[in-house]
């Protein structure tokens, strides 16, 4: 089988996540929810199939410090929480720039959060590239990997879809998710946010949620 180059990897994973992406939205959420009684009814602006209790659960990955931390540890405090990889050519760099511009506003605003990366794409991101990686990003950053088991565990546990697109063992792309989470103290989870809101907006709405909790 002959091996396609990049511009041909790229061509195919934008097509084949798009579809899986857009499938996985048509099938996950329903826009404008009507309100509940819940106290966080005024700040949602989606609805979740199967519920908050859809998201989350058990998981134990090592953080780009080099320690091992579980779910309990990585959900201390308020959570924006990502899914992606290094090598990303695209969507994953403003994904996570949106993220740590949120995390910025948020600030100035008198609110913490702390912005989470988790790669699934664990054979080429170690500990090493994820501590370069969290550096440019935010000081706050919590960057974290694992082996294949413990990714899909994570993964899983958040409802995340990703795959290798392409045979190359190093010059390949992973098609995947890419919704931001909004995890609260203690891992529940509040809201998750699809990419094309901007960093005010995601800033404003995650305030919204923290003025709540």
């Amino acid at each position: 089988m002959t091996a396609l180059s990049r511009p041909a990897l790229v061509a195919a994973s934008t097509a084949g996540g798009a579809v899986v992406i857009g499938l996985a939205a048509a099938i996950w959420f329903a826009f404008l929810a009507p309100q509940d009684a819940d106290r966080f009814a005024e700040c949602r602006a989606t609805r979740v199939a199967g519920g908050a209790g859809a998201f989350g659960g058990p998981f134990e990955l090592t953080a780009h410090t080099g320690a091992r931390v579980t779910e309990a540890e990585v959900f201390s405090r308020p959570t924006l929480l990502y899914f992606g990889y290094t090598w990303c050519p695209d969507v994953c760099p403003f994904d996570v720039a949106r993220m740590a511009e949120a995390t910025e506003i948020l600030e100035e605003d008198g609110y913490e959060v702390t912005p989470v990366f988790v790669t699934i794409d664990p054979g080429r991101d170690d500990v090493a590239s994820l501590a370069d990686f969290a550096e440019v990003h935010h000081p706050r950053m919590l960057a974290l990997t694992g082996d294949d088991a413990e990714i899909k565990t994570a993964a899983s546990a958040w409802r995340v879809y990703y795959a290798r697109n392409g045979d190359d063992p190093e010059d390949y792309l992973m098609d995947h998710s890419t919704f931001t989470y909004l995890v609260g103290p203690g891992g529940e989870f509040l809201d998750v946010f699809r990419r094309e809101a901007s960093s005010q907006e995601l800033a404003t709405q995650v305030a919204c949620y923290l003025d709540h909790v």
